[in-house]
């Protein structure tokens, strides 16, 4: 079964991922993250269709601590956060996480 992404965020963050094909989205306007984000965030990581979920990192401070968790420790579908505070190694972690193996890791591949 092919899954797709997922989009979690602001209207103005999912619009780039919609413009380039992402047909899963959750649009949560700034001013309604404290009280919308956590279902939010919650349908699509129990959403069976969903692989990965495309956050933005600011956003994480906005939930609460149960879905925050859940997002932090979730395997499938894995979670990617974007954004001011992910650097390189944040989204190497997260995939490394998702699929056990450093896909970046120089020493393995010689």
């Amino acid at each position: 079964m092919s899954q797709e992404i997922a989009v979690v965020g602001s209207p103005e963050f999912t619009t780039g991922f919609r413009l380039a094909g992402v047909r899963r989205f959750e649009n949560v306007p700034d001013d309604e993250k404290d009280a919308d984000l956590d279902d939010a965030v919650t349908d699509v990581l129990e959403d069976e269709g969903v692989g990965i979920v495309v956050m933005h990192d600011d956003d994480l401070e906005h939930l609460s601590r149960n879905v925050r968790q859940a997002v932090e420790t979730s395997v499938e579908p894995v979670v990617v956060t974007i954004g001011s505070g992910t650097g390189g190694g944040g989204l190497r972690d997260q995939i490394k996480r998702a699929i056990g193996i450093d896909l970046m890791d120089e020493e393995d591949s010689e």
